[in-house]
């Protein structure tokens, strides 16, 4: 499999080739290229993924949807997929160990019940893992929230809210971080709070 720097050479050199080459050349690429941009945009190709977002199942998905969300709303490459724990031990242990060399920064790992995925991937890597609990239908994310937060000294676990805020506000952690060493991003996060206290400012009450 080609790696995505390869993917990310063929698009510029296709694009240079393009916009430089003779007319003959341009009525043969043309279409191919076209189809190249359709298919792929320019920020997939150049953006290595710096937040993984991990969950235990795809019905996580409707509940980690929203960090997705808040990292697409500031421009954050990012990366999501369902590894269980518990049923593919060996891939989630592969993704942990491989995601720092992959230029990885930070894991949000959400799991409910006692799957405890975010610890899992925390014993396996150096990165920062924040772990999102979610709700689940037994014991309404408790189960969740206890697993993922009573994690032995030693190996921590960042541990969010049950649910859909504690995804967001994961989402929202992770930005943090990268914008210590980031301007720009420091500077939308800024702008993003300021929106906030704006909007929680203008709001008015029905007597």
């Amino acid at each position: 499999m080609f790696e995505l720097p390869y993917f990310a050479n063929c698009y510029y050199a296709l694009e240079i080739y393009y916009a430089l080459g003779s007319s003959r050349f341009k009525t043969i690429s043309k279409p191919i290229f076209e189809q190249f941009k359709t298919r792929f945009s320019k920020k997939e190709f150049m953006a290595s993924p710096l937040v993984g977002i991990i969950m235990g199942s795809a019905s996580d998905w409707d509940t980690m949807r929203e960090a997705h969300k808040i990292l697409q709303e500031f421009d954050v490459p990012h990366e999501y997929k369902v590894l269980s724990a518990h049923r593919a031990p060996a891939a989630v242990t592969e993704y942990a160990t491989s995601a720092e060399g992959r230029g990885m920064k930070v894991i949000i790992g959400a799991a409910g019940g006692a799957a405890h995925l975010a610890g899992v991937l925390a014993a396996q890597t150096l990165l920062p893992v924040l772990g999102v609990p979610i709700e689940s239908q037994a014991l309404k994310g408790m189960d969740s929230l206890l697993s993922t937060v009573q994690m032995p000294a030693g190996i921590p676990v960042g541990t969010l809210a049950i649910g859909k805020a504690g995804a967001k506000n994961a989402a929202l952690l992770a930005i943090g971080m990268l914008a210590t060493t980031d301007a720009k991003l420091r500077d939308k996060l800024q702008l993003y709070r300021e929106t906030q206290t704006r909007s929680v400012l203008a709001a008015t009450l029905e007597g």
